[in-house]
């Protein structure tokens, strides 16, 4: 099993212009476009992407008790992802305003205090069969919760369970840039393997070294892996036309974990052990899987049919 870590939230997406349901608008003091609710959050939706691969899943999180909430565990199961560890709050669902450059590129505005999500608590144990675990963005961030995550990030990592970070940042709910980037190099020494998107690396002022493989997202340019070893391997994006990039690095993360568990990868040493042609598998199926998200309105990732 692969536990997935992190908020579950509501993204409000723009109805695409060519949507004939959709109002015009977007021009100097016209109409504002219609906001559609997605089932989103970058853990949540990470999860979701693994479950739909056919990956046995675990998410562990606090979600509200109230209709967002139950929308956000609907999904989850749905998608077959055990939901046993998912903490409940009377707390408020998160919400997410996305907007959406010419591009498809998105940006987000954050709507967060007192959510339920900020209230999650250190679990006494994750299952057995847990062989990797996963956890990113606004969670690693927003307080009290934020320091539990780490806490559970520490403790699987000493005992030997796969971790993956995706810091996935989101520089308007980071209230001390500084104080944020001293704090994830700490959590470094507790990575096997780091993703990070161009636009993360920047804002980090590089890429780390320190995890067994870093893989970094370009956009349409691909997606390039460098391993402790110095070793650097890369493929081209898929071909796509792009509605919106909602979702596509989380949909990375699932086909990276879900190829790497088909290989028997998930550990530092077999990680260590891949060469180029199974980097280059690993990397192209992930920039398959993203395309197919990025060809969809909000976070959709694709089943495992669709990759075939």
């Amino acid at each position: 099993m692969i536990v997935v870590a992190g908020e579950a939230l509501i993204d409000l997406v723009p109805r695409p212009a060519a949507d004939p349901a959709g109002a015009p608008g977007g021009g100097a003091g016209g109409p504002l476009p219609p906001l559609l609710p997605r089932l989103g959050g970058g853990p949540y939706n990470t999860a979701v992407a693994l479950g739909r691969l056919g990956t046995p899943t675990a998410f562990c999180s606090r979600v509200s008790t109230d209709g967002f909430g139950t929308a956000l565990l609907d999904g989850l199961r749905s998608a077959r992802v055990d939901t046993s560890l998912v903490q409940r709050g009377p707390e408020p669902t998160t919400l997410a305003v996305a907007s959406v450059g010419s591009d498809g590129s998105a940006g987000y505005g954050f709507y967060a205090q007192g959510t339920a999500d900020r209230l999650f608590e250190l679990p006494a144990q994750l299952p057995p069969s847990a062989r990797a675990l996963a956890l990113g963005t606004c969670s690693l961030v927003l307080e009290p919760g934020a320091s539990a995550y780490e806490a559970l990030l520490r403790r699987e990592a000493d005992r030997g369970v796969f971790t993956l970070l995706d810091p996935n940042i989101r520089p308007p709910v980071i209230p001390d840039a500084d104080a944020y980037r001293t704090r994830f190099a700490r959590w470094l020494p507790y990575v096997s393997l780091l993703k990070l998107s161009e636009e993360d690396a920047r804002w980090l002022g590089g890429v780390p070294r320190g995890p067994a493989a870093v893989v970094l997202t370009r956009g349409g340019e691909g997606l390039t892996v460098r391993t402790q070893a110095g070793a650097e391997f890369a493929v081209p994006a898929a071909p796509v036309d792009v509605v919106d990039t909602i979702g596509a690095g989380d949909t990375v993360n699932a086909a990276l974990l879900h190829r790497l568990a088909a290989l028997d990868a998930l550990s530092e040493r077999a990680l260590d052990a891949l060469d180029e042609e199974r980097w280059r598998d690993i990397l192209g199926f992930a920039a398959r899987a993203a395309a197919v998200t990025c060809s969809r309105t909000g976070a959709e990732p694709p089943y495992e049919d669709e990759l075939s």
